[in-house]
């Protein structure tokens, strides 16, 4: 089926002819389809006609179950995970529609993994990277319309639109200027004349709900959600940067000036002062660094001239003392003459 959707690239089984059990238009439609676009993944990024059981095993789905078309998984085109149903403009649209009931209760379903962690089901199953939005907001569905039926692929996608209202709708920021949508599904429809034309990178895509055509990456996400999100984390790094600066001009302003030159302590001299810190004190805690460096100077040559001036001192009284006992000998030996 995926050459149905010309995503993939050439299939091999086609070179042949057309592949068993489907129409030759859809065989041809498909081919030019194929011809036409640029490629998203490759061959082994699709699965085709997979089970999405709402009861029972992957293996034994239960009746009722949702059967996707199509399962893409291309995250190196920025597609982690996409599913695709194809209709040819035969089937009725409240058929259609029925089927994303299903689709729904298979996105609710949850299920133990490996590691024994409660996940949800197709999470244990597709190893889509771990983003928010596939947490909050269930995978994409795409409906591509080619046409072999009587039915117009226009009035096909209106209709389902309509009718699948309650699993796509988002809710309305006003502030923030986009949708939410938490627990719906991003329904998102196109027609093979439009993929031929534009290919996925172009405007050929409808996100119910939304006016115009967008390329296929922003018809399946929210980019005015994510500029939102984007403009209100700038806003914070913005709000932190002036908080930050407010605080350090109050640092600033507060900053101690040296009481003999006058000029700021610098960041490191506050660091050296700082109380909190000291484990050997500073000296001259109200000084800068090169005042304290001149101050310290300054003692140390006073300790020095008064250790000078006390050795003087010391020498002279020496050498009193020793004229003193001198002179007193002298008296002595004229005493014994």
């Amino acid at each position: 089926m995926e050459e149905i959707i010309g995503f993939g690239g050439p299939d091999p089984s086609m070179a042949g002819g057309r592949r068993s059990g489907e129409p030759a238009e859809a065989v041809a439609a498909a081919q030019a389809a194929v011809d036409a676009l640029k490629g998203i993944g490759a061959i082994s990024s699709y699965a085709t006609e997979v089970a999405l059981p709402v009861k029972g095993t992957w293996k034994n789905p239960a009746i009722g179950s949702a059967r996707a078309d199509v399962v893409v998984i291309a995250p190196d085109d920025d597609v982690p995970l996409l599913f695709i149903e194809v209709d040819n403009c035969t089937e009725e649209a409240v058929l259609i529609a029925a089927k994303f009931d299903k689709y729904a209760r298979f996105f609710r379903r949850k299920e133990k993994d490996t590691d024994g962690i409660e996940k949800p089901m197709w999470r244990t199953r597709w190893s889509a990277p771990v983003w928010e939005g596939y947490e909050r907001v269930h995978p994409p569905v795409l409906l591509v319309f080619y046409q072999v039926g009587k039915r117009s692929a226009k009035s096909q996608m209106v209709k389902v639109a309509d009718l699948t209202v309650h699993h796509w709708q988002g809710r309305w920021h006003s502030g923030g200027g986009f949708h939410s949508y938490d627990g719906c599904i991003p329904v998102v429809a196109t027609t093979l004349e439009l993929l031929r034309e534009h290919g996925p990178a172009g405007p050929a895509f409808w996100r119910f709900g939304r006016e115009e055509r967008q390329p296929l990456l922003d018809a399946i996400g929210n980019p005015r959600r994510e500029a939102a999100i984007a403009r209100s984390r700038q806003a914070a790094r913005d709000e932190q940067q002036r908080r930050a600066e407010r605080e350090a001009a109050e640092r600033e302003a507060q900053r101690p000036v040296c009481a003999d030159c006058g000029r700021k302590f610098t960041d490191d001299r506050l660091k050296a002062v700082d109380f909190r810190n000291w484990q050997n004190p500073e000296s001259h805690p109200h000084l800068c660094e090169d005042c304290q460096g001149r101050a310290v100077a300054v003692e140390q040559q006073a300790e020095a001239d008064e250790r000078d001036r006390q050795e003087q001192g010391r020498l002279r009284r020496e050498q009193e003392a020793e004229q003193a006992a001198q002179k007193a000998s002298g008296w002595l030996s004229r005493f014994r003459t």
